[in-house]
């Protein structure tokens, strides 16, 4: 396949485009090859293109101003999504966020109405990142819709693996209440490139939006606990055995054939 990669420059993007330039022909963008907001770059880009992966975005309501975060987003999935359904691009995998929920970046505290929580739980927040990965969303079920396309958005949590995610561990061994927001969701940037593969090659017809996540938490502390302490108000609809994550991850096992493999305790349930 032929495969546009956006946000080649980033973390997550670099490692995409170089797991997949080894079986497929990736053209890698980032924004110093060109701004995806201007149509007129955006279209010639999509020449010949079988597959899209569009992993470029301000990655924080901290990025910049918020009007530049939200219309920076907003307008990049837009031109992008619209031009490549327009162009005939059959696959198109999205990386969104859980923020799209609205809980990690929230200005005031917020709880999730249920656990473990689904892909069909509402938006409770009030930043512009996790309101722009939302309307990226919106925008990805559009296209499919109106063009044709088979549109993936994968809603991932914080992503790392070395040093990166060691200090993220620490952080939040040494208060769990500072990862609350995110429920203590995490995944291995290994995995995270292994679900953005699944999705460009799995039976998908349509649209679909898909929980991804490693499937136990952060912190040292049981997740049941976890929600007693800071989301009493929080319905659980199921067990929270353990150091399970609080997301429902059966989407991307049923979906994807996607499971998380690389883990930073010992096994689920150890120490």
């Amino acid at each position: 396949m032929r495969i546009l990669v956006t946000g080649a420059g980033g973390m997550l993007g670099s490692e995409i485009a170089e797991q997949l330039s080894g079986s497929h022909e990736v053209l890698a963008h980032d924004r110093n090859v060109g701004d995806l907001r201007d149509r007129a770059q955006v279209e010639p880009l999509l020449d010949g293109v079988d597959a899209v992966v569009h992993a470029a975005a301000l990655p924080s309501p901290l990025s910049a101003a918020e009007p530049v975060v939200f219309g920076n987003n907003v307008d990049v999935t837009f031109h992008l999504l619209d031009a490549a359904g327009r162009a005939g691009v059959k696959r198109i995998v999205y990386v969104s966020s859980l923020s799209a929920l609205g809980l990690a970046w929230s200005s005031r505290p917020v709880s999730p109405l249920f656990a473990p929580v689904t892909e069909g739980h509402p938006y409770v927040g009030d930043d512009v990142y996790g309101l722009s990965k939302l309307v990226g969303e919106f925008i990805g079920e559009t296209v499919s819709r109106r063009w044709g396309s088979e549109v993936i958005s994968l809603r991932f949590p914080f992503i790392g693996s070395g040093d990166r995610l060691q200090r993220q561990l620490d952080h939040v061994r040494g208060d769990p209440g500072a990862d609350r927001a995110s429920l203590w969701s995490w995944i291995d940037t290994r995995d995270a490139v292994r679900a953005v593969i699944a999705a460009l090659t799995s039976p998908v017809e349509g649209y679909a939006l898909v929980n991804v996540a490693a499937p136990d938490t952060t912190s040292p502390v049981p997740t049941a606990e976890l929600m007693r302490r800071f989301h009493p108000t929080t319905r659980l609809d199921g067990p929270l055995d353990g150091f399970a994550v609080p997301f429902s991850l059966e989407l991307s096992q049923d979906l994807l054939g996607f499971t998380a493999v690389h883990q930073w305790r010992p096994t689920i349930g150890g120490t």
